[in-house]
């Protein structure tokens, strides 16, 4: 009887979420909030955040485009005023670049890419990090890709930042731990929605093949041959935010069905 009224006193965990309006971030803020949790998510996509408001009032929306330091800063300081601390950050941002051979990769789109997948986790872990420091307890959960375990072809530039978020990642853990705070990347693979069939149609058009050739290419390079919902990607950061986790930081983790061979379009 102690025990369950201690976990009932136990307060909520104060969560950010980047990118929380649809998708794999829609379904991260979604299980967060529904396990209790006081959450905050932003999203360049207004009617987006609008559906978020309606379904669910208690999450606390804000549009944001994630290229715009200052903005990032603003709603920092709003949301962690409001949280008083963070436990979570989910930085699942992301855009799938341009998608083509090297030689016909422009150098904004090149750079675009990168702002989105890297620069803004940069951004929101660089103000997220004082207030867990503080408090000497914190998860920060980088969403990288199985794109950012293998080369993949026709999308280097969203490879180049998957890859350099572990990087960041795993130097996130080094330097936080001593202060109780850590650090994993979550490696999703190919996720079933809206985003992955363009990323497949953008694919099948560059290399001049069916849609249907494609998307069968994608699942046959895995062990468990099926597309991965957005709910199990949802389910690890759970875990990793969890007291389950307590002495996991510093690792890429794939939620991926296992990746046997990664095809290079072509």
């Amino acid at each position: 009887m102690i025990e369950a009224a201690s976990a009932a006193a136990k307060p909520p965990q104060r969560v950010m979420i980047t990118a929380g309006g649809s998708g794999i971030g829609w379904a991260i803020a979604k299980s967060f909030a529904d396990n209790g949790a006081k959450v905050h998510i932003c999203d360049v996509d207004e009617r987006a955040l609008g559906d978020v408001t309606k379904t669910y009032p208690q999450i606390a929306v804000r549009r944001l485009d994630l290229t715009d330091e200052e903005a990032i800063d603003r709603w920092f300081d709003d949301a962690l005023g409001d949280l008083n601390g963070l436990d979570v950050l989910v930085n699942n941002a992301g855009t799938k670049g341009p998608t083509g051979y090297i030689e016909e990769i422009r150098l904004d789109d090149w750079r675009a890419c990168l702002s989105v997948c890297l620069d803004s986790q940069f951004l929101c872990a660089r103000r997220a990090t004082p207030a867990m420091k503080t408090q000497h307890s914190g998860s920060i959960i980088n969403i990288s890709s199985t794109a950012g375990l293998y080369g993949y072809g026709l999308r280097t530039p969203y490879a180049a930042a998957k890859w350099a978020v572990i990087g960041l990642t795993k130097s996130l853990a080094v330097e936080l731990g001593p202060y109780g705070v850590r650090a994993n990347a979550v490696c999703p693979g190919s996720v079933d929605g809206a985003r992955m069939q363009h990323v497949m149609k953008a694919e099948a058009e560059s290399r001049g093949v069916s849609l249907d050739l494609v998307r069968k290419e994608y699942v046959q390079s895995q062990s468990i041959k099926r597309f991965v919902k957005p709910e199990e990607i949802a389910d690890m950061c759970l875990f990793l935010a969890s007291p389950a986790a307590k002495m996991v930081t510093g690792h890429a983790i794939a939620v991926d069905g296992h990746t046997e061979t990664f095809h290079i379009g072509n």
